[in-house]
């Protein structure tokens, strides 16, 4: 292995070992996601269904836009 190869991986190592190391002393304090993440989801949710129930029933959208049975051909003219 080449010297600056070497030595571009052995400081990459420390790196990640360093942050390691510094992240384990560290206190766990939970953050907006994982307070509110889930609740955030249901909530989202909810209201995804509500819009959608609402907007499916109640307002008026004309299903089936076959024209099969409903259209009838006109007589050809000569």
């Amino acid at each position: 292995m080449f010297p600056v190869a070497r030595a571009a991986l052995n400081l990459a190592a420390r790196s990640v070992q360093h942050t390691a190391v510094r992240q384990a002393h560290r206190k766990y304090e939970p953050d907006f996601h994982d307070k509110y993440g889930n609740l955030v989801l249901l909530g989202g949710a909810a209201v995804f269904t509500a819009v959608w129930g609402y907007a499916l029933t109640q307002i008026g959208i004309e299903w089936g836009f076959s024209p099969v049975g409903r259209v009838t051909p006109k007589e050809w003219r000569e």
